[in-house]
Formats: structure tokens, C-alpha cells, sequence
């Protein structure tokens, strides 16, 4: 009796081919997409740290300096008290790549972009403290 060898096919079928092809992109494309949110997460967050040194400063000024009105007080005010041997008013960038101010003539300070104020949370609470949290 002769007995039949068993073969098999060492390739893979072109439906393999497709079925894998399509899973790799849909990974590649959730990944990409993945990491647009988080660097809005991180660009929100350190947004939110420069906001909240500036803030920390401006009660720090009006601690020593009781009489000054919140609306005269200067860059130069904030900057003898910020945090962490920051020289500068931070400089932060929107989500759309817009430059912001800080306005610290406000209390608590909150972003502005061309004189309106800066909430991409749609909010309107005139700050962002929650930004990347």
C-alpha cells in the first residue's frame, strides 16, 4: 500500500497578505492619532504650569506690595517673584500654534490671544487651569 505524503503550501495566500497589511495601518493610524492628543495634553499641561508660576507670582508681588491695584502692576513686578529662577514672562504657544499673553492684570491670570481671552475648553471661564489635566 503506498501511502500519500502529506504536503503543505509554505506561502501565505494573498487574503493573509491583505488581513495583515490592514491591521498594521489600523494600528499605525490609532497610534498617530494617539499621539496628536497627547501632545495637546502636553502642550495644555505646560501651558497650564507657566500660568499657574505667574499666578503664584502676581499673590507673591501683592503680598509684599498690599496697596498696588491688581491693574498696575507690571511685567517687571511678576518677574522679581517668580518660581524656579524664571527671568522672563513665559512665553506659551495655543493649540493652534497661536502666540498667547498672559494677563496679569486679571486675578487669577488667564491666556489672551489678540486682546480676547484664550479658552479652547469652550468654557468661558476666562482661564485655564485645567489645560492637560
Amino acid at each position: 500500500m503506498k501511502t500519500q505524503k502529506n504536503t503543505q503550501h509554505k506561502g501565505i495566500t494573498l487574503i493573509e497578505l491583505t488581513l495583515v497589511i490592514s491591521i498594521v495601518m489600523v494600528l499605525v493610524s490609532t497610534t498617530t492619532i494617539g499621539i496628536s492628543y497627547y501632545r495637546d495634553w502636553q502642550t495644555g499641561l505646560a501651558a497650564g504650569e507657566d500660568l499657574k508660576a505667574v499666578y503664584q507670582a502676581q499673590k507673591l508681588f501683592l503680598a509684599d506690595n498690599p496697596t498696588t491695584p491688581l491693574a498696575s502692576i507690571t511685567a517687571a513686578n511678576i518677574i522679581a517673584h517668580l518660581p524656579n529662577g524664571m527671568t522672563a514672562i513665559p512665553v506659551v504657544k495655543g493649540l493652534d500654534d497661536e502666540a498667547l499673553t498672559i494677563d496679569f492684570n486679571s486675578s487669577p491670570p488667564r491666556f489672551t490671544s489678540g486682546g480676547a481671552t484664550y479658552d479652547k475648553s469652550g468654557s468661558n471661564d476666562n482661564s485655564v487651569w485645567d489645560a492637560g489635566k
